[in-house]
């Protein structure tokens, strides 16, 4: 699988580079040196270059170097508008991977939302994000920027003697501008990943 992934960042690469962008820098965003250009991504300095990935300093074969290169390719001028926040299900064409979606961004994080509240500090600091601007929204809720132009929102509730606790994961308004559909299921996937990986350093 690892040989398969590498292949298609390879690919994306050079589609990149076979059809570069005029001002792709400053569309990524992103700071450009040559042929490479850097920027935040998943928590961490992601370098783009024609000979791969390259995230905290190290090659990156896997998903994460898989979404981050569709995110190069896909690459678009538009500035990211944030607000009002989107359910996946809202997303053009999101159907064939709403129930997916759940299950594998959401559902995981709820066992861990006590956890998740203590480390959210935390959480912000890393995946580059904000306390929410709508602190009503749930017990407690926050964003993160897992890349530059695609912000996630994530509400939380705990669970009390009615409800059991309760995690949903919203898009920035426009994301689907930034990456096809199935990517942007699978970098909530991921970032929810990153949340609980994170939590459990914090302990």
């Amino acid at each position: 699988m690892t040989d398969n992934y590498a292949s298609i960042i390879a690919e994306n690469l050079r589609q990149l580079y076979s059809h570069r962008k005029v001002g792709l820098a400053a569309i990524l965003p992103a700071e450009q040196d040559g042929d490479s250009y850097t920027f935040k991504a998943f928590g961490e300095t992601c370098r783009i270059s024609p000979e791969g990935i390259f995230l905290g300093g190290r090659s990156e074969f896997g998903v994460l170097g898989v979404l981050i290169s569709l995110y190069a390719r896909h690459a678009q001028p538009a500035q990211q508008i944030i607000e009002p926040l989107k359910s996946f299900k809202e997303m053009p064409n999101s159907m064939p991977y709403a129930a997916a979606f759940t299950t594998h961004t959401e559902l995981p994080l709820v066992p861990w939302v006590d956890r998740i509240d203590a480390a959210q500090a935390h959480i912000i600091d890393i995946l580059g994000g904000k306390a929410s601007a709508h602190p009503e929204s749930g017990d407690f809720s926050f964003l993160v920027r897992p890349l530059p132009k695609i912000s996630l929102g994530y509400i939380f509730y705990r669970a009390d003697e009615e409800f059991p606790a309760s995690a949903t994961c919203l898009f920035s308004n426009n994301a689907a501008e930034f990456m096809p559909i199935d990517g942007l299921a699978d970098v909530g996937e991921y970032s929810s990943k990153i949340i609980l990986t994170l939590v459990d350093k914090e302990e």
